[in-house]
């Protein structure tokens, strides 16, 4: 009696941990090895025959895509977020879309939050100041940063990760303000945040820090005139989506001194050109995405998206999915 064949698969990068031994074990597998993610038209050439793919952020899953892969029926996201998936074009053609919230949660809040450290105390700029011979003396108006304890922190949104920094923030006494869809009364309690309105938000906030996903209402969610009703002062962190911000406008209010910072891990584009006037400006601190970059969730993360593909393609519900109603 002759063995089943085995479902094929592609998975765009090799991933943390032990998750892809595991598929490997039960699909016939296929890894693109190469440290910068396939070139499209290898994207589309392996997908054509395969019936699950494993994909990352960096990897477009569109229409064109779907047209040539007829044997797709699983595509798992190695991330939260799947703005890189057109997740009503797989829907259509009944293809579950996994991808692995809740795992990266604290880890992605510990970052924001050293990030915010960071960008406040020019933890970066004094290290560059050390190692390029410039530090000849101590001196009381050396590198002058701005207190983290007792100021204001803006939250724009308060998902899983916000809620996080809100709790992060309590430890250093401040005030937190959020905006976001709907009001949550239980997080109002339990951490004492005050739900604002945008316009207020701005105006009061040291910190302004972004936890919301990239849709058509978050894109550029600060443009120009928000830069311009910020705090004067205030100091951005971004460890959501480069596009929630105008990339223009953000240079343009660092370069003024009315914005007095900018801690990012994410851009618009990603990575930055080497012309970016935001290389050139002190006052940003910079990353590379990596707010999840830890052993232990980035291991958890690769496991948690061989699940989801392996379930769909056994036919059932992936644990994490996008489109549930599949299934109902």
């Amino acid at each position: 009696m002759e063995r089943p064949t085995r479902p094929r698969v592609f998975v765009t990068r090799q991933l943390p941990g032990d998750a892809l031994a595991r598929l490997a074990a039960q699909v016939s597998l296929r890894v693109w090895e190469e440290q910068l993610p396939p070139p499209r038209e290898v994207l589309l050439a392996e997908t054509r025959e395969v019936e699950g793919l494993i994909t990352l952020l960096t990897d477009r899953v569109d229409e064109p895509l779907l047209e040539g892969a007829p044997r797709l029926r699983a595509v798992s996201n190695v991330a939260v977020g799947y703005d890189n998936i057109d997740v009503a074009a797989c829907t259509a053609r009944r293809i579950p879309v996994g991808n692995t919230p809740g795992v990266l949660t604290e880890t992605t809040a510990d970052f924001a939050f050293a990030l915010l450290m960071g960008l406040a105390r020019r933890v970066a700029e004094a290290d560059a100041y050390v190692r390029t011979g410039q530090w000849r003396t101590w001196e009381p108006g050396l590198l002058l940063g701005t207190d983290v304890h007792g100021a204001t922190l803006g939250l724009v949104g308060l998902g899983a990760i916000g809620a996080a920094m809100a709790r992060r923030a309590r430890g250093f006494g401040m005030r937190v303000l959020y905006v976001n869809r709907r009001a949550r009364p239980d997080l109002e309690a339990e951490l004492g945040l005050t739900r604002v309105d945008k316009a207020t938000l701005l105006a009061e906030s040291d910190f302004v820090s972004l936890h919301v996903p990239l849709n058509v209402e978050t894109r550029h969610w600060l443009g120009r005139a928000d830069f311009a009703a910020m705090k004067p002062g205030a100091l951005l962190v971004n460890t959501a989506r480069g596009a929630v911000v105008d990339p223009a406008a953000l240079a343009e209010a660092l370069a003024s001194g009315h914005l007095g910072g900018a801690a990012l891990d994410v851009t618009e584009p990603e990575p930055l050109p080497l012309d970016s006037p935001l290389l050139k400006l002190p006052n940003v601190l910079l990353a590379p995405h990596i707010a999840s970059a830890s052993h232990a969730t980035r291991g958890r993360m690769a496991s948690m998206a061989v699940d989801n593909l392996l379930a769909a393609l056994e036919g059932r519900k992936p644990p994490h999915c996008v489109n549930p109603e599949l299934f109902t």
